[in-house]
């Protein structure tokens, strides 16, 4: 990665509810291709496959770390077979307000995404946007010494930013999940939420909302908002 501008952010941007609405389509294909996979690989009824994949999503913040701890999956065969997206481009409509908002967005651009990068590179492609993105980092990236460390690992995050080789607090996560911001906050990253697809912040404490001394820096609508709130940023 070349080092970027001294004074310009670096932007984390996640994918799925945050540069998309992956609500609608896309999350209801993949949790059903992960509980077909999960049922298939443990020999499991459909109910308690889909109560195990929930079970892991929400003790280690991904399915597929709960599998490999205690089932020894395959990562790829999992990732694989989790995104079956053959006619994504019918899925994710082209976004030309998203490609607007990026050429104006200052700084670098990265996506960073807990999905695999075959299945981010399509999404990208599908919004029209891989152009302005300057990196991609899935969740296959996200292994060190052997082991998967995806949102919102802390390590993880520390890692990513000693690779970009900037001040953490130049970097900024955008996301819809308060659990990955809240891991950011803590490695001193600055911090966007973002709210209009359904942002995942049930049960989040009061000190998870936006605003001055709390976790969240600031919280928006949608990414489209973006540029008129650099300056806000602490």
């Amino acid at each position: 990665m070349t080092r970027p501008h001294p004074r310009r952010p670096v932007w984390l941007l996640d994918l799925d509810n945050t540069l998309h609405d992956a609500g609608t389509h896309v999350f209801p294909r993949i949790n059903q291709a992960m509980t077909d996979y999960v049922a298939r690989r443990l020999a499991l009824p459909h109910d308690e496959a889909s109560a195990l994949r929930v079970h892991y999503w929400r003790r280690y913040g991904a399915t597929l770390l709960g599998l490999i701890r205690h089932h020894d999956v395959d990562p790829h065969e999992f990732l694989r077979e989790a995104h079956p997206f053959p006619d994504l481009h019918r899925l994710v409509a082209r976004d030309h307000g998203l490609r607007q908002v990026l050429r104006r967005l200052p700084g670098r651009k990265i996506v960073v995404t807990n999905g695999p990068a075959a299945y981010a590179a399509g999404v990208l492609r599908a919004l029209g946007v891989a152009p302005l993105v300057d990196d991609l980092i899935p969740i296959e990236a996200m292994r060190f010494a052997g082991r998967f460390m995806p949102k919102p690992s802390r390590t993880m995050m520390r890692k990513l930013v000693a690779r970009l080789r900037v001040p953490a607090g130049r970097c900024v996560l955008v996301e819809d999940s308060v659990d990955n911001l809240r891991a950011a906050r803590a490695c001193r990253l600055r911090t966007v939420l973002v709210t209009g697809h359904g942002a995942r912040t049930a049960g989040a404490p009061p000190a998870a909302r936006a605003g001055r001394g709390r976790r969240i820096d600031v919280q928006v609508q949608s990414v489209g908002q973006l540029p008129r709130i650099v300056h806000r940023l602490p």
